[in-house]
């Protein structure tokens, strides 16, 4: 009998952490309880148990474990191994400035990821919602996939079509968007922007933009800048990820291989020394290129001082800011800022609207930044 004694020790949301009694080992060990909330109609029923079916298939260390399903009481629960440190995106944010979470260990966790996702490929499964939030983390900050909630079983053409339902936009590939049809290479876009999650420690991708204002760049050929303090490896891959052309994109298999030349070589991940990208047609912001980050920015106008209120309100490169005007100066810096100071932002930014120029993939050598 797999499973003889369960309590509830702390609950959030629908969501326990218990204990198991297994009567082979003869002791209890902590497990995550995933109930079903009561009052489910028959569909939300089936597509819970139609999730644990889905992770009784999967065994592989990057991948959560399922240790038993409980059907014949209520609430019908779903019992998994309990990971200590919580979802990924929680850890990241909670986490920020741990000097054990360097670029080096960061690696390590998107390796540990790209691997359980290889394993789902290989096993015939699209994710379907692979985010930061997704991932689960023990207390060896190894990463497992989770929440399989929308996960599907590909056809014999290697993909799955769906005619309805709620997609996460923001990582979403475009034919996955504008089709919805999801495959292993719509999987690694997703991965493309986890990855840039977890370098900019759980910022949420895109920000504030809507959905639509999301949609309408990616098909104009915006992607995300890199995170302050991202190496050139690592957004490079992040940018292959994102070819809007999806069989150009690397397999899962080529991800983990060139994760780990990156741990093995850690000298290849050192920060970008200078981060001069192309941004092309943001909506509601002017054409822009070759955009330096605010922390250069900022030291050019000699305003050093304001860095710090730039970075805690979540603005690293000018392109999330080329659009502002003093209005939206005063919601971040409120009095914190002299006339002086706010002629000279204003000023600066006037400037660099006025040599912004829209670059075309074919004026852009190779070495002179990432046209994306």
């Amino acid at each position: 009998m797999l499973l003889l004694q369960l309590h509830a020790l702390r609950e959030f949301g629908d969501v326990c952490r218990g204990k198991l009694r297994k009567l082979n080992l003869m002791k209890d060990v902590s497990v995550a309880i995933k109930t079903l909330k009561q009052g489910a109609t028959e569909k939300t029923r089936l597509d819970f148990l139609s999730e644990a079916s889905i992770m009784g298939q999967f065994d592989d260390e990057n991948v959560i474990y399922l240790e038993g399903v409980v059907t014949k009481h209520h609430p019908i629960m779903i019992v998994t191994e309990y990971m200590e440190n919580g979802s990924l995106d929680t850890y990241l944010r909670a986490n920020e400035g741990n000097k054990l979470l360097d670029t080096l260990q960061l690696t390590r966790m998107l390796r540990g990821i790209a691997s359980g996702m290889r394993y789902l490929s290989d096993m015939k499964y699209v994710h379907r919602d692979l985010a930061a939030r997704n991932i689960l983390v023990n207390k060896d900050l190894i990463c497992k996939v989770a929440d399989f909630g929308l996960s599907r079983e590909i056809d014999e053409g290697d993909s799955y079509t769906t005619k309805g339902g709620k997609i996460p936009i923001r990582w979403t590939a475009i034919e996955a968007i504008d089709y919805r049809k999801f495959t292993s290479a719509s999987d690694v876009w997703s991965f493309g922007v986890l990855c840039w999650e977890v370098v900019s420690f759980g910022e949420r991708p895109f920000w504030n933009w809507s959905n639509q204002d999301v949609i309408k760049s990616i098909k104009n050929s915006y992607r995300l800048p890199p995170p302050m303090g991202c190496s050139d490896v690592l957004y490079k891959l992040m940018i292959a990820c994102w070819n809007e052309e999806y069989l150009e994109r690397p397999k899962f298999v080529e991800i983990v291989q060139q994760l780990a030349q990156f741990i093995q070589v850690p000298s290849r991940l050192i920060p970008l020394a200078k981060q001069r990208f192309v941004f092309v047609n943001h909506p509601d912001q002017p054409n822009f290129a070759q955009v330096t980050s605010i922390i250069e920015w900022l030291h050019s106008l000699q305003l050093d001082r304001l860095i710090r209120i730039f970075l805690n309100t979540g603005y690293t490169n000018l392109s999330q800011i080329c659009h502002f005007n003093q209005s939206d100066f005063n919601d971040i810096l409120g009095n914190n800022i002299t006339l002086d100071e706010q002629t000279r932002l204003l000023d600066g930014l006037k400037r660099i609207r006025s040599q912004l120029v829209l670059i075309s993939s074919k004026s852009l050598l190779p070495g002179e930044g990432y046209l994306v």
